[in-house]
């Protein structure tokens, strides 16, 4: 929670590169607190609803803020305080687009709360996951590799885009993988194996790009799982 909201604070200030590093840092954290209540038996209603409480602020208020923040940019060049922007009625809708990602975020953690089935895969993509996402969004800004290309990715056309496609792969209802496994036998995790394999092959070749592709990778993934049938 801590992490999350420092986040919102540097993405509000433009300061995105400490926005991304910090939603990384709860991302960290997030897997911990589990590990550690699975580790100690501790599970809890108030642990759950405090994890999802964390989530909505570290990779839904924060990644909602870097994307207003990085659409105050493409707008205007600049990133002024919010009353001294001057924006006609229509870009003020394009700013506030960037808040689908924390109300999309939070439906798709309370439908993940309310779910009694058990299902060992989650339902739409994970909240953290998109955290992660528009992390490695502020982290790009800063790297000058493939420079060329980031004027057509940070155009408002493309992050408005990307914003309604990220809000709604949280909410979808297709069954996408978990990457906690109950053994480490090949047969059952064959396709977490060959996620990770390709998500490093991403990370050598791409470097900090390759945070971004790894989640489409994960989504690509899992939507060909889908239309072929696959069984997690």
């Amino acid at each position: 929670m801590v992490s999350g909201s420092v986040a919102v604070i540097f993405a509000i200030d433009g300061h995105l590169v400490w926005a991304a590093i910090f939603i990384c840092a709860a991302a960290v954290f997030d897997f911990l607190d589990g590990f550690a209540a699975r580790a100690l038996k501790a599970y809890s209603e108030i642990g759950k609803e405090l994890d999802s409480l964390a989530d909505v602020v570290s990779f839904g208020v924060a990644p909602g803020a870097i994307l207003f923040t990085l659409l105050e940019f493409s707008l205007f060049g600049k990133n002024d305080p919010i009353h001294e922007i001057s924006g006609k009625w229509f870009e003020w809708l394009i700013l506030f687009s960037a808040f689908l990602l924390p109300v999309f975020g939070a439906i798709r953690l309370a439908r993940f709360n309310t779910n009694t089935s058990n299902e060992n895969f989650f339902r739409g993509l994970p909240i953290p996951a998109n955290g992660l996402f528009w992390a490695a969004m502020g982290l790009m800004l800063q790297s000058p590799k493939y420079a060329e290309f980031l004027p057509l990715v940070y155009s408002t056309k493309n992050l408005v885009i990307l914003g309604i496609f990220m809000s709604g792969m949280m909410v979808l209802t297709m069954p996408m993988f978990s990457m906690k496994p109950k053994s480490l036998r090949f047969g059952e995790n064959w396709y977490r194996y060959l996620f990770l394999g390709l998500s490093v092959v991403l990370l050598i070749v791409f470097n900090i790009y390759g945070l971004a592709f790894i989640i489409f990778l994960y989504i690509l993934l899992n939507a060909v799982f889908y239309l072929l049938k696959v069984k997690f």
